[in-house]
């Protein structure tokens, strides 16, 4: 029995831990409803606030038409002593004292809806203040956790970022070090070419002056373009003179 305690104190705990995070996660949106639902009061107050309003003004009219019938029963009464008519002044005394027992029920009635309507209008104005401090409230902090996210975002961002930039400069490095391995490899081609291959041979004939390299053949044109200096020079010393015209 103590087990199944246990375990129903849990279910409840980890059911309020899981309520608790779910409120927490949407603190915002619950903020903002509870907001909306208070304008929808002041709304419906302001609604009620107009019902009473409107009574407060009926008891007026009402004061104000029994006051005139009183004065217009009283006129009758007076006209009726005038006259000698005790039993008819009588009667209109009977109604003007009914007027203005309806008259102390109406001005009753209306002080009670003019207190009603300016507490009403105090609730209202005082609810609506609120309802401007929680907006500014919800705001700031709609604001302020567009911030904290931002933030977030730039520092996943940057540190996303990061490890693309070090994994882009190991890929750099490993490419550098193929590009140097390359190179070593073809300076030792060519070092091993020169000194057993084809152009070991040459080098060594160049250097005994056997063969035919640069030098050598620059030297055979130099020599064959002298001997065509000296074939024209040749011809030009023993060409036979012009005759001389006749006069």
């Amino acid at each position: 029995m103590s087990v199944i305690k246990k375990l129903v104190t849990l279910l409840r705990g980890s059911a309020r831990e899981l309520g608790q995070s779910v409120v927490d996660g949407n603190a915002t949106r619950i903020y903002e409803q509870e907001i909306i639902d208070a304008k929808a009061s002041i709304n419906e107050a302001k609604t009620e606030l107009t019902g009473v309003m409107a009574k407060q003004m009926q008891t007026a009219r009402d004061i104000e038409r029994i006051k005139s019938d009183m004065l217009r029963h009283e006129d009758m009464a007076v006209q009726a002593l005038d006259k000698a008519n005790e039993g008819l002044a009588l009667e209109v005394a009977d109604r003007v004292a009914a007027l203005e027992a309806e008259l102390t029920e109406q001005t009753q009635a209306h002080a009670s809806y003019a207190l009603q309507v300016s507490r009403l209008k105090d609730l209202i104005r005082s609810a609506e203040g609120r309802v401007r401090e929680h907006e500014r409230e919800i705001g700031i902090a709609k604001t302020t956790e567009s911030v904290y996210r931002a933030t977030q975002s730039i520092s996943e961002s940057i540190g996303a970022t990061g490890s693309q930039l070090t994994s882009a400069r190991d890929s750099l490095e490993r490419i550098k070090k193929r590009h140097e391995d390359l190179a070593d490899r073809m300076a030792a081609a060519e070092q091993l070419d020169q000194e057993f291959g084809h152009r070991a041979l040459e080098r060594k004939l160049a250097d005994a002056g056997i063969g035919d390299n640069d030098k050598a053949r620059a030297a055979k044109v130099m020599e064959r373009l002298r001997a065509r200096q000296a074939a024209g020079s040749a011809a030009s010393t023993t060409a036979p003179a012009a005759p001389t015209p006749a006069p």
